[in-house]
């Protein structure tokens, strides 16, 4: 249930994150612009937001899994435990990952620094959910 959550959660952080907080700055920076059908809405977004449910509850498990093989190695638990894991594999995988946008697509930092306070926020949230999960 608690992974189910997560990735409800990831899914209503990246809707606030890329619509209402920071969508228009994003589509700015990122040079994406919606394709809209007759009716004037994003052409797929269905089937998009199902690839990305199924990608947020891999996320989910994988960071469960994390978690779960910390805690048992260093004898912590609670969101504390999830929030070190989360930043971790944001600080380890993540950041280092993405600077390819900057460094070999020519995006510009500001992109990257939106895109990474994203999955930063959605990592500690998510460890602290799982973390905590009883």
């Amino acid at each position: 249930m608690a992974v189910i959550v997560a990735a409800i959660v990831n899914m209503v952080l990246g809707y606030v994150w890329y619509g209402p907080l920071f969508g228009k700055q994003w589509m700015a920076l990122s040079g994406v612009m919606p394709q809209l059908d007759a009716l004037g809405k994003p052409k797929g977004m269905t089937k998009k937001m199902v690839i990305m449910f199924v990608g947020a509850l891999v996320m989910a498990v994988t960071l469960f899994k994390f978690i779960a093989y910390a805690s048992g190695f260093l004898q912590q638990s609670g969101a504390a435990l999830g929030l070190s894991i989360g930043f971790c594999l944001w600080l380890g995988f993540i950041a280092p990952v993405t600077l390819s946008v900057v460094l070999w697509e020519g995006k510009s930092w500001k992109l990257w620094f939106l895109n990474n306070a994203y999955y930063v926020v959605l990592l500690l949230v998510n460890g602290a959910i799982l973390a905590s999960w009883k």
